[in-house]
């Protein structure tokens, strides 16, 4: 099965959600929808479902034109945010529940149930009801009931959004497995960067209804071509600072001087934005080269095992990502460390101009 989205675009009462949206997913593969709250990422989705018809553009699968055909009519299973069973029935028919009017014999679907409730850790459990299941428990039982179906094309809208941290970690690696099992076309919804990156595959980032950029979520993360996609493929947002460069030197900043070398001795004068991610600031200096950025705590905030520091510097600001616990008081004179090697240029109009050589370190999973 091949799906082709042609031209989509999406207006709700005079309010454009998508734009002129040019998408292509193959059989088997693994993509995310990577952007912010409100970017058209569930807009998308339920067009692809059938459960909304775009304002203008095609559905094309498997060469056949499907924009005003019914959802009951495509071979489709989908995972909402929420936990969405059926209160009376029991996780084993809530689970059956999509197979009772494929015809099915009652052999063949007891025969699939229980072996998607396996592959969910659900097998103990196929006698209780919703109500006396976990929050995980439960969110397990509505993607196995999308599973059972087998579908052609599988949607899960930020399916693991409203669980807790341990269970969402848990659910991200058991999901990579199933969907490396299985050849439908995969499309997933996440707001967080990390999720994107731990699922693989291929990544398409919005913004606005638009898309920013597509490609394998490795090279999008590593090359983002707009500093706009990379702020949505960064968390917390990438830092961005304005840039001269004349003479051989860049200033970054208030003042920082940049040394022109590696893949920035290119440079030609005039104006840039020099980026970088939050977690290639460090405390202390790490490597030959470092540049050291004095400047001033506005915050730190610890979460879970990292520490986020909210800096100013002269009129620049910037946040510095840490592992582990930390503490500053705000007001403090603190001293940060980055190499030129992870800047990433942009233009003044927002585009790629120099991106750093060495791939930042990441495993496709």
């Amino acid at each position: 099965m091949g799906l082709k989205l042609e031209n989509i675009s999406k207006s709700v009462d005079g309010e454009t959600h998508l734009r002129q949206i040019d998408l292509a997913f193959e059989k088997g593969s693994r993509n995310v929808l990577l952007g912010r709250t409100l970017s058209g990422k569930t807009s998308l989705l339920r067009i692809m479902a059938g459960l909304d018809r775009p304002t203008s553009g095609k559905i094309i699968i498997d060469g056949q034109d499907m924009t005003g055909v019914s959802v009951r009519k495509r071979s489709i299973a989908m995972v909402y945010q929420q936990f969405i069973n059926y209160p009376s029935l029991t996780v084993y028919h809530n689970i059956a529940s999509p197979l009772k009017i494929s015809g099915i014999s009652k052999k063949e679907l007891d025969r699939r149930v229980r072996e998607t409730a396996e592959m969910l850790h659900l097998e103990d459990m196929l006698d209780r009801i919703p109500a006396e299941l976990s929050g995980g428990q439960q969110q397990r039982t509505a993607i196995a009931r999308a599973l059972v179906k087998d579908a052609q094309l599988l949607l899960l809208d930020e399916p693991l959004v409203n669980l807790d941290y341990k269970l969402r970690e848990e659910l991200r690696v058991e999901l990579q497995e199933i969907f490396r099992k299985r050849s439908a076309i995969v499309v997933y919804t996440t707001t967080e960067p990390s999720e994107a990156l731990m699922l693989g595959g291929n990544v398409v980032v919005l913004d606005e209804g638009r898309v920013l950029q597509t490609g394998a979520t490795a090279t999008v993360y590593q090359r983002p071509e707009t500093l706009r996609a990379a702020e949505v493929f960064s968390d917390p947002p990438i830092n961005a600072l304005d840039t001269a460069v004349a003479d051989g030197m860049a200033v970054m900043g208030d003042n920082i001087p940049v040394p022109l070398t590696g893949h920035l001795a290119d440079l030609a004068d005039g104006s840039y934005r020099f980026a970088f991610r939050s977690n290639h600031l460090w405390l202390s200096s790490q490597m030959d080269g470092d540049l050291a950025i004095t400047g001033t705590v506005e915050l730190a905030e610890i979460n879970g095992s990292e520490t986020f520091i909210y800096i100013h510097h002269g009129k620049s600001a910037f946040v510095v990502q840490q592992e582990g616990v930390h503490s500053f008081a705000m007001g403090n004179e603190i001293t940060v460390f980055i190499n030129p090697e992870y800047l990433f240029v942009y233009g003044t109009a927002g585009q790629l101009v120099a991106a750093p050589p060495a791939a930042e370190p990441y495993n496709q999973p």
